[in-house]
């Protein structure tokens, strides 16, 4: 009877607060709140959810609050105008054991030592020296992907990409960061890339000890019998990095790349081969086809720097930003938001947003003809200067990587329709194709 009551009375209760109006958002469940109307891909379901109670959406999942942003003006509210109130991390069951009690610079909460990480995250890994310092590496590993791809022509055999580009993204991560490649068994029997992936994947699932505190400790999903077995992987290979480093202190460290954003690009583009023929008509205007592309070369490259923008607006790296939390309450567009409720900004849904983007679902890279990168979904909601200069490393590594596959060889799909190209997503923390991307090269290039 207490739970019928209170069901009943729940959009009255909610609406009004002695502090002010709640967003809006749909009718909950009893102790579940809103978690039953997640489904396999939560940014969808959130997209469609916001067209109904609008860009700024109450939500209960168990018993935690949750605002769901899902447009550029009101995620600049929160991230930008008044980012220092939504800096915070709130606590995660993923991040207490994937990064030792919240302390790593994805996770940490609002404090000392946020500011000191910031900090260093700005002039010790995305300054512009040091992102130029490693421009002969970024050279040599492309080079690396380059003849393997050139051989596969050669055999007419199709090219695993996204196998490739995350390899190739998972060296260059290490060079950067350790200063050397480590050789997959090295990191553990199951190898790098499937150690990462599942890390995403736990860190993005809905653990219930997140929305139901008392429960955690039970852990009915076994989720956190994973997180712990993944963070004795990390404690293991750390702890052979720092030994090793111990002895040859000359390592250089920079941040990584990752690869998703690549394999979505490298989708598009043979998903519209108009696309792809008017990039490579750039690069043989402008390079030519004696020789490949070199990093300097990248700035002339403007319909690519279209092509680039657009497979971000589509397919963002993390479709739903990692939770804020708010340290104080805070008043948004006369909408209440109360201490300790979670921000998710749904960037997918800001990419698609048909009040922003004319034909909002289509690969149409000439609609930033006129724009700069700040029209980006991203970047200019982020706020944080870092974050930015994140985004711009990222840019710089896809650019010359989409910039040499195009322009080194032609690309077909073995066996297939471009009607028949999957292109559905494996949700996560960063989302990436569900299913691999196969292409056969062609050799392009005169030498």
């Amino acid at each position: 009877m207490v739970l019928a009551v209170g069901y009943l009375l729940q959009p009255w209760l909610r609406r009004k607060t002695k502090h002010g109006r709640l967003p809006p958002g749909p009718r909950g469940v009893p102790i579940l709140g809103h978690l039953h109307l997640l489904g396999k891909n939560p940014h969808h379901d959130l997209n469609q959810l916001a067209k109904k109670y609008g860009p700024i959406m109450y939500m209960h999942f168990g018993f935690v609050p949750i605002i769901v942003v899902s447009s550029p003006e009101a995620a600049e509210q929160f991230l930008k105008t008044h980012d220092v109130v939504f800096a915070s991390r709130p606590p995660l069951q993923a991040a207490k054991y994937i990064s030792y009690e919240q302390n790593n610079m994805t996770f940490v909460p609002y404090g000392h030592f946020w500011r000191t990480m910031r900090k260093l995250c700005t002039s010790e890994l995305l300054s512009h020296p040091k992102i130029s310092s490693f421009q002969s590496m970024r050279k040599e590993e492309l080079c690396l992907l380059v003849d393997f791809i050139e051989q596969a022509s050669r055999d007419n055999v199709a090219v695993d990409l996204s196998a490739k580009i995350a390899s190739m993204s998972a060296d260059m991560s290490c060079r950067m960061v350790f200063g050397k490649k480590y050789e997959e068994e090295k990191f553990d029997e199951r190898g790098f890339k499937a150690v990462m992936r599942d890390v995403m994947q736990l860190s993005a699932a809905p653990h219930l000890g997140d929305f139901f505190p008392y429960i955690g400790a039970l852990d009915l999903q076994g989720l956190t019998r994973r997180m712990k077995a993944l963070s004795k992987v990390f404690d293991d290979f750390y702890e052979k990095i720092i030994d090793e480093h111990i002895q040859f202190r000359d390592r250089g460290q920079t941040k990584d790349f990752v690869d998703i954003v690549l394999d979505f690009m490298e989708s598009e583009q043979a998903e519209h081969p108009r696309v792809m023929r008017k990039v490579q008509d750039e690069l043989e205007n402008v390079v030519g086809l004696d020789r490949m592309v070199e990093e300097s070369d990248t700035k002339d490259l403007h319909y690519l720097e279209m092509v680039v923008k657009e497979a971000f607006r589509l397919h963002p790296i993390a479709p739903l930003l990692l939770p804020h939390e708010a340290t104080e309450d805070c008043n948004i567009n006369g909408y209440y938001i109360p201490k300790k409720a979670r921000i998710a900004v749904n960037v997918w849904a800001i990419g698609r947003d048909p009040n922003v983007w004319t034909d909002a679902d289509k690969f149409i890279p000439e609609r930033f003809a006129r724009s700069s990168i700040d029209r980006l979904p991203t970047p200019s909601i982020w706020g944080w200067p870092e974050r930015v200069r994140r985004m711009q490393l990222g840019l710089t590594m896809v650019r010359l990587v989409v910039a040499q596959l195009v322009h080194c060889f032609d690309w077909e799909l073995p066996n297939m329709l471009l009607e028949e190209l999957d292109m559905s997503e494996a949700f996560g923390m960063v989302t990436s194709r569900d299913k691999h991307l196969l292409a056969i090269p062609t050799l392009r290039l005169h030498k």
